[in-house]
């Protein structure tokens, strides 16, 4: 079974923070790459960050320095640290992994950053 159940989303102001979380029904030890995604509407879905069971992380040049990610096997969830949000972070953001050769993903969280 793999479910993952995002929260975390809102409505803040630019500038500002937030901090997504992202809830596995399995052991996350055993995913070994997890992964934030985002969309903006009418655009693709891309790469935000992800982050390895060794705890290397890698980052799209929009989040550099603005965005951590993060995993805590203990509670089974990924984090994503959001800082110095912008206008253009405005989006649905979803965590996902791919197990068996098939993308699982969460149902989503909104973000949305106003001036």
């Amino acid at each position: 079974q793999d479910e993952l159940v995002e929260s975390g989303g809102g409505l803040v102001q630019a500038g500002g923070s937030l901090r997504l979380s992202c809830v596995a029904s399995r052991n996350i030890n055993q995913i070994y790459i997890m992964a934030w995604y985002r969309q903006a509407p009418e655009k693709q879905r891309e790469l935000v960050a992800s982050i390895t069971t060794r705890g290397t992380a890698s980052y799209a040049d929009s989040g550099k320095g603005r965005f951590t990610i993060s995993r805590d096997p203990a509670k089974d969830t990924l984090y994503l640290q959001m800082n110095r949000l912008k206008p253009e972070d405005t989006a649905a953001y979803y965590c996902k992994y791919r197990r068996l050769g098939i993308d699982r993903w969460g149902q989503g969280t909104q973000d949305t950053v106003v001036t």
